[in-house]
């Protein structure tokens, strides 16, 4: 286990569509480690591997024990997710641990339900609505090399913050 250094935007792995995982293998393993190990360093509540420089469709989503909805505190580990039933939108601040000190307001949806599989390789479905849920569609758009700011119209919708952690910053 260990903390992996964040890309930042200019990274081009980040725009990259990342690939399907094929085998669950030790080093997958250690790199979900990785995963959890630099996002609870960093205090996101998220971080996909391509944040990592790993273009693979994995992800971990950990929403803070104190944030008062049903799955805080629960570590998400998801391969090869897809979003599979959405609700309507609503407009969350959001940051991003590639992008530091930046904030803005995006369209997410309220309530999400995703497939994938866990660490453990068996298929799972989450039914989130929150936090969670904006963290899951964040996440999910890494995989895809998209980043928040794409949903605005204009980068002068971005808001800087003075420390990236006071703001809901998913991966």
């Amino acid at each position: 286990m260990a903390v992996r250094e964040i890309l930042r935007v200019e990274h081009p792995v980040l725009r990259r569509k990342c690939t399907k995982i094929q085998t669950l293998d030790a080093s997958l393993q250690r790199l979900v480690d990785d995963l959890i190990d630099t996002m609870r360093h960093a205090n996101g509540v998220g971080l996909a591997a391509p944040q990592v420089g790993v273009p693979v469709r994995l992800f971990v989503v950990e929403v803070p024990k104190d944030v008062d909805e049903p799955h805080a505190g629960e570590l998400h580990v998801l391969y090869n997710p897809e979003i599979i039933k959405k609700s309507e939108l609503y407009y969350p601040e959001e940051g991003c641990l590639s992008f530091p000190g930046w904030v803005a307001n995006v369209p997410r949806y309220q309530n999400v339900v995703i497939k994938g599989r866990n660490r453990q390789g068996k298929e799972v479905r989450i039914k989130a609505s929150g936090l969670l849920a904006q963290a899951l569609q964040h996440e999910n758009d890494h995989l895809n090399g998209v980043l928040f700011f794409d949903y605005l119209d204009s980068m002068d919708q971005l808001r800087r913050v003075e420390r990236a952690s006071e703001a809901a910053s998913a991966g």
